[in-house]
């Protein structure tokens, strides 16, 4: 017998997805929401942009295989058939996974802040795509120092600056890739806030990351959470949550009594 399909048939809503979710490995999982998101009704962009933002090269060239392997398709052959414009063009670029690892140079930071200062400045095709291009490709070492020569230059914060020029989902994701080079547990912290607050327990959303994060930063994710918004994860699903969904999602959270 096949557990993931027993689960399937035996289990319901969205407890269904979390148990369903947790069966597969790291890549797998990504690959199966990265699907949907993709092939679905409607193009899920914020399931493209929090996972497509934030995973490694590594995680990227894992996830594509599993997206090959359990759907006999190329990852970003569907991301340029669903998505368009500069959105798609930058989901192009980080679906590459080729972002310079470790490599930092201080000579060319204040060279890479002024062309993304002119990006924000002229909006033209060509300066967004210089932008996508840098924010895409650089190393994270490089970009920290990229975005402390822009504050230099310009006065003004990256994501500041992004939030003024650009609009839709092609300055969400760009704003994504910069709150992810900077502090990805506030990141993820920041999405399950916005998904259990504005969007009035956003499941999907919540279910997503937790499971994602569930072996790699979600102690860290919680931490964030406490500290930026005064109320602890596992106080904020147990008030939105209920029934055994409640319970696995707490179970994944690992909470204590006292974080209520």
């Amino acid at each position: 017998k096949d557990l993931i399909t027993d689960l399937k048939e035996n289990l319901s809503h969205h407890f269904k997805e979390v148990m369903v979710g947790l069966m597969y490995p790291p890549a797998s999982y990504d690959a199966h929401e990265l699907w949907h998101a993709l092939k679905g009704v409607d193009t899920e962009e914020k399931c493209l942009i929090d996972i497509l933002a934030s995973r490694s090269n590594m995680e990227i060239f894992q996830m594509k295989e599993a997206y090959l392997m359990q759907y006999n398709t190329d990852l970003q052959q569907d991301i340029d058939s669903e998505t368009s414009g500069h959105f798609r063009d930058t989901l192009m670029n980080l679906a590459q996974g080729t972002r310079m690892e470790g490599y930092a140079d201080p000579s060319t930071a204040a060279q890479d802040a002024m062309i993304l200062w002119e990006a924000c400045q002229q909006k033209t095709g060509e300066h967004k795509n210089m932008l996508q291009m840098i924010l895409c490709n650089r190393s994270y070492q490089q970009l920290w120092m990229v975005f402390q020569e822009f504050q230099n230059i310009s006065g003004q914060d990256i994501v500041d600056a992004i939030n003024e020029c650009y609009d839709g989902y092609f300055q969400e994701l760009l704003v994504a890739i910069v709150l992810c080079i900077r502090d990805k547990p506030s990141y993820f912290a920041y999405r399950l806030y916005n998904a259990i607050h504005d969007f009035g327990f956003h499941n999907k959303t919540v279910i997503r990351i937790l499971i994602a994060r569930s072996e790699i930063d979600l102690m860290n994710i919680r931490q964030r959470y406490k500290e930026r918004y005064g109320k602890s994860l596992f106080h904020d699903i147990k008030h939105f949550a209920s029934g055994h969904y409640e319970s696995a999602l707490l179970a994944i959270c690992a909470g204590d009594a006292e974080d209520y």
